[in-house]
């Protein structure tokens, strides 16, 4: 009942808004990564997005695991007006992977985790016309990642040592491309 409350409750809030934007990011989209946002308005100069994006790969060549889903919320600061010109934003998220980082490109090792992220964004908007606008944007950020390593040539147990989870933090740019955004109020 909670969680019920709670969905309503933003649900409510994105539509009470003056404008709202659904997107997708069509750079993301060419690699079939799927990545889907809703930017709402929250102030003059301020709007709120929230963003999924989620990768379904066992593998791009059959023996390097790409599997993720990540989860944004980020908080937009834009310079002139809302949903035109430059913007910064600040975000936090969430994400779950069972991938090989870009330093075990050459090894036959991966990670099985999850972790979280704070970083900052920062894009241009343009208006189209009435309904549609892209987003072009750039980010990064600190990623903090709990991960169990395995092999993936079939050599049983874990690469690493670690009693619970391995920690690995690192500064990384890890969001981008170009929303299609279609307005729906």
């Amino acid at each position: 009942m909670k969680k019920l409350l709670i969905f309503t409750f933003l649900l409510i809030s994105l539509y009470s808004q003056s404008q709202t934007y659904i997107k997708g990011n069509a750079v993301t989209a060419l690699v079939l990564v799927p990545n889907f946002g809703v930017e709402t308005s929250i102030g003059r100069k301020i709007t709120f997005q929230t963003d999924i994006m989620a990768s379904f790969w066992e593998s791009f060549n059959g023996h390097h695991p790409m599997k993720f889903y990540s989860l944004i919320a980020e908080v937009r600061y834009h310079f002139q007006e809302k949903y035109n010109g430059f913007y910064f934003g600040g975000h936090a998220g969430a994400d779950r992977y069972q991938l090989q980082k870009w330093n075990y490109w050459d090894t036959n090792m991966y990670e099985d985790g999850f972790g979280y992220k704070f970083g900052a964004t920062i894009g241009y908007e343009k208006i189209l016309n009435n309904r549609l606008m892209l987003d072009f944007f750039v980010g990064g950020g600190w990623h903090e990642g709990y991960y169990h390593g395995y092999y993936n040539d079939g050599t049983p147990g874990r690469y690493e040592k670690a009693e619970h989870w391995n920690i690995s933090g690192d500064w990384l740019p890890y969001r981008g491309g170009i929303m299609i955004s279609y307005k729906l109020n």
